[in-house]
């Protein structure tokens, strides 16, 4: 019989550390929330919070969809790296650390190239790439020999309680959706409920440590994304948002939608991980059917 475990949640309320938290909860686990007040109070507070936790879960990042001022990248780097060195240093410093360090990452650390799965190392060279290479070497930082790591490299995570989805289903609906740019960029997408039961299986029957690609095993770009979620939607989606028009709202940033790169959850799937949502249809399906029961 499985015991109840200590939890500590970094970043707890965004969309994934709420759900990731209900989840606990729900298997009868206790949670311990550490928030931006916790990180600026220094590692002795740190190591106070996570005194007696059997794991640590860190998802603590700013939004990337904004406009890349100077500030604002700034804001997306510190909020991940130094983020992730307090923590490592305050478990580093513990007599008896969480046993387990789940960290996230994100699968723009990949170029947009080559068709990449954990083992691959053709990485790109721009700014969000350069912000996923320094988090994890901050979180390959933890002591190996007495606390078991696992990153987790996402996708663009998909749910209607927030995030690209619930902000794309207004325009589809309203008929105005459509492609962005060339839409042959790749679109690596996984559902929040996947996610969840990733995270949650890590911490509750961890199996093996690394670096693991969480996007759902259906590769499509975003032109196939755009089609399937008209078709869902039985709403027409014959517009296009160029490129050019990315970049004044959003500036540098404007990569975020227009890129994308080809990403295989190999390790995954080699551990028998069974997506609950493998595809973009069931995935939409799903989101839209329990927004109609709201």
């Amino acid at each position: 019989m499985q015991k109840n475990l200590r939890v500590a949640i970094c970043g707890i309320s965004g969309m994934i550390g709420t759900a990731v938290e209900q989840a606990l909860l729900a298997q009868g686990h206790a949670v311990t929330g550490i928030g931006r007040s916790d990180l600026n109070a220094g590692k002795a507070h740190l190591q106070e919070k996570l005194k007696g936790c059997d794991a640590l879960i860190n998802l603590a990042g700013a939004s990337i969809l904004t406009r890349w001022t100077a500030s604002a990248k700034e804001r997306i780097y510190n909020s991940r790296i130094a983020s992730t060195r307090s923590l490592v240093e305050a478990i580093n410093g513990m007599e008896a650390p969480p046993a387990d360090f789940i960290s996230a990452s994100a699968v723009g650390i990949y170029d947009q190239i080559n068709v990449h799965d954990e083992f691959s190392l053709n990485y790109s060279n721009d700014f969000l790439a350069r912000v996923c290479r320094d988090w994890e070497k901050e979180a390959l930082r933890v002591d190996a020999q007495r606390v078991r790591l696992s990153i987790f490299r996402l996708g663009l995570v998909l749910s209607t309680r927030g995030g690209a989805l619930k902000q794309m289903l207004l325009p589809f609906k309203l008929g105005l959706g459509g492609r962005i740019a060339s839409g042959r960029q790749y679109f690596p997408w996984v559902h929040l409920n996947d996610v969840v039961e990733a995270i949650v299986g890590g911490v509750c029957i961890p199996r093996a440590s690394g670096v693991y690609n969480l996007v759902a095993p259906e590769i499509l770009t975003n032109r196939t994304f755009t089609r399937k979620m008209a078709e869902v939607l039985k709403r027409p989606a014959f517009l296009m948002v160029p490129e050019w028009a990315l970049k004044l709202i959003f500036g540098e940033g404007a990569s975020v939608l227009s890129t994308g790169q080809q990403v295989i959850p190999q390790r995954l799937l080699a551990d028998g991980f069974a997506f609950r949502f493998p595809g973009l249809d069931q995935a939409l399906e799903f989101e839209l059917q329990k927004r109609k029961e709201k």
